[in-house]
């Protein structure tokens, strides 16, 4: 991983310059909400529906997992003197919480922590297709399968329970490694998988799950940091599709929902022809 970690900052430095029966549940009905919130969650409906329903979005996650095995076995090709490991998100990596999105979209409303926490909570989120044969399949290799999520540590018992209902391997209190006081950045938790074994490959839906300065997005949304780190993405890091949130719309919105429609209003102008 020393090699990668090279090439990393190198780069770095050019850019700076289920079929049992459940019990039938209540339908959701449409809550109040502010139309600030409102117009949000109909600009998100073809998202979430594409990423809810679509074979486009199912076949993609397929092939993602896919070249993941294939990248995998050449990495493990290579000699090192730590055993390998494997490091995964989970929302729209692992588990497909497109559900949660359709809901907001029905309901009229934004993401708020509190309906998230209730949808975890339910630990009903279906496996991403692929995922589940390709992380037994790289336990079989020896790799050891680590889960680094930016849930919260109160969401961790729920998490647990979805992981394991869903058969995927190595998920207990190590391996789920949950982010503590609201730190995003998963960094230093990667780092403490790095102490004992070297990723062979990371997975993860957003460019954040390879390395924190994706976070930047200037200039250009960020796009000249993937050109210049082409090669080790290519390599160690398979990125998963996600339309629905993420970094990406973080770069062309805000933090309120009235900044948030201001600046897509802003962005649609600029992009326009």
């Amino acid at each position: 991983m020393r090699s990668i970690h090279i090439l990393l900052i190198s780069a770095s430095l050019v850019v700076a310059c289920t079929t049992s029966k459940k019990t039938a549940e209540p339908t959701p009905t449409p809550e109040k909400n502010n139309a600030t919130g409102q117009r949000l969650a109909e600009q998100n409906v073809d998202a979430a529906i594409y990423q809810n329903t679509s074979a486009e979005a199912h076949r993609l996650y397929q092939q993602c997992y896919e070249l993941a095995r294939i990248r995998l076995e050449q990495n493990l090709r290579v000699p090192h003197t730590l055993p390998p490991a494997v490091v995964v998100d989970i929302d729209e990596t692992v588990l497909d919480n497109s559900p949660y999105q359709i809901t907001n979209a029905h309901l009229g409303r934004s993401f708020a922590p509190e309906t998230w926490s209730q949808w975890t909570a339910m630990a009903r989120a279906k496996a991403s297709p692929g995922a589940v044969d390709f992380l037994q399949w790289a336990v079989s290799q020896g790799c050891d399968v680590f889960y680094i999520s930016n849930r919260s540590e109160l969401e961790k018992a729920a998490t647990l329970k979805n992981l394991k209902d869903l058969g995927f391997p190595t998920v207990d209190e190590e391996h789920v490694m949950c982010m503590v006081a609201r730190d995003s950045d998963k960094t230093k938790r990667r780092a403490v998988v790095q102490e004992k074994r070297y990723i062979a490959l990371l997975v993860g839906d957003q460019l954040r799950d390879f390395d924190e300065a994706f976070k930047l997005r200037i200039p250009d949304h960020g796009k000249p940091i993937v050109e210049a780190w082409q090669d080790t993405l290519s390599r160690y890091f398979i990125l998963l599709p996600n339309p629905m949130y993420g970094t990406w719309l973080d770069d062309v919105s805000g933090k309120t929902d009235s900044l948030k429609l201001e600046k897509k209003a802003e962005h649609l102008r600029k992009g326009s022809y």
